[in-house]
C-alpha cells in the first residue's frame, strides 16, 4: 500500500471520528474493506463496544483496539487449536500495540486523556468544538490507522 493510500485511509478515520463515531470505529471502518467487510454499518457495529477506553470505562485505548480487531481479520485463528496461527496473531497484535506505545506512551484510555479512569455514567461526552480541541483522539485514530497498514 503507498504512502498516499495509507493517508487517505487515516483521514477517512479522523472523518469518522468527526462525524460523531468512537475511535474504535473510525479506526476499524476505515479499513475493515480491506478483509472483506464492506457493509459499513457492520463494521461501526462490530467495533461500537470499545470506544472510550471499552465502554467508556477508560481503559485500552479505543484506537488501539480497532487496530487490534483489524489484526484478528488479518490473521486471527478461527480454528481452536490452531496455537501456531494464535501465536503469529498474539505476535502481530503485540507488535501493533508497542508501536502505539512507542509513539503515545500508553495504551491506557484515562492515561492518554489525562481523565479519570472511569466516568460515572456510560454517557459519551458531547462532540463540541472544544471537544475536538482539547482531545488527541483526532491524531490518534489518524496514527493508528498508520501504524496498522504499515505493519501489514
Amino acid at each position: 500500500m503507498t504512502d498516499e493510500q495509507i493517508e487517505a485511509r487515516a483521514q477517512r478515520a479522523v472523518e469518522l471520528f468527526k462525524q460523531g463515531y468512537n475511535c474504535s470505529q473510525s479506526v476499524f471502518a476505515a479499513c475493515a474493506d480491506l478483509y472483506g467487510v464492506t457493509d459499513e454499518s457492520l463494521a461501526l457495529r462490530l467495533s461500537a463496544s470499545f470506544g472510550g477506553g471499552i465502554g467508556r470505562m477508560r481503559m485500552v485505548c479505543g484506537a488501539a483496539s480497532g487496530m487490534f480487531l483489524l489484526a484478528g481479520l488479518h490473521n486471527g485463528s478461527a480454528t481452536p487449536h490452531d496455537n501456531d496461527g494464535k501465536m503469529a496473531n498474539y505476535a502481530f497484535v503485540q507488535q501493533l500495540a508497542g508501536d502505539f506505545k512507542d509513539k503515545y506512551g500508553s495504551l491506557i484510555c484515562a492515561e492518554l486523556l489525562g481523565l479519570a479512569p472511569k466516568p460515572e455514567e456510560p454517557r459519551p461526552a458531547e462532540r463540541t468544538p472544544q471537544y475536538y480541541e482539547k482531545r488527541p483522539c483526532s491524531e490518534m485514530v489518524a496514527e493508528a490507522v498508520r501504524i496498522y497498514l504499515r505493519n501489514i
